[in-house]
């Protein structure tokens, strides 16, 4: 059973919540697609590692992934802006595939407006954004809300990945 993920990446991304997730989904298997404005373009992290998005935010569709992966740092103010990534974020959730947020990747569920009424966790400079879209606010590592799965920091990467994964394969 192939299982295929994609992960968002604009610029300013935070490079360990990127690449982390990537690279353990990939040791798991798991066939792992990097999206950005542009297919083929290199996207710089805070840190300068680089990420080339292998398709580009016109090539997603909900029917080709069975989750999604959105790294925080300064990308996700770029992502939420995308009519195109909002979307997808939305089909993703409505079929109830795995929706992975990270850091401030709470940004753009927000945007997708599918936090209402759930409990999900971010990097606490967020927590009042959370919380005025509706989202009951808990200050853990990571929390887990049918199919979303969030998580603060980098810190908290190593338990973020486990959920992910056994969602991931809860889910197919």
């Amino acid at each position: 059973m192939s299982i295929k993920v994609v992960t968002l990446v604009h610029d300013i991304y935070e490079d360990l919540e990127l690449w982390y997730p990537a690279i353990r989904l990939r040791e798991e298997g798991v066939d792992v697609k990097l999206a950005g404005p542009e297919a083929g373009k290199t996207y710089k992290g805070k840190n300068g590692l680089p990420a080339k998005a292998d398709i580009s935010f016109d090539d997603l569709n909900a029917e080709e992934f069975d989750g999604v992966l959105i790294p925080g740092g300064y990308a996700p103010d770029k992502l939420r802006r995308n009519n195109k990534v909002t979307d997808f974020i939305k089909k993703m959730n409505d079929a109830v595939k795995p929706v992975g947020i990270i850091c401030h990747a709470g940004w753009v569920a927000i945007s997708a407006g599918i936090l209402r009424d759930r409990k999900a966790t971010s990097v606490g400079a967020i927590k009042d954004d959370m919380k005025n879209a509706g989202v009951q606010w808990i200050d853990e590592a990571v929390v887990q809300d049918k199919n979303l799965i969030s998580s603060r920091t980098p810190a908290d990467l190593h338990l973020y990945m486990k959920s992910y994964i056994e969602q991931l394969h809860n889910s197919k």
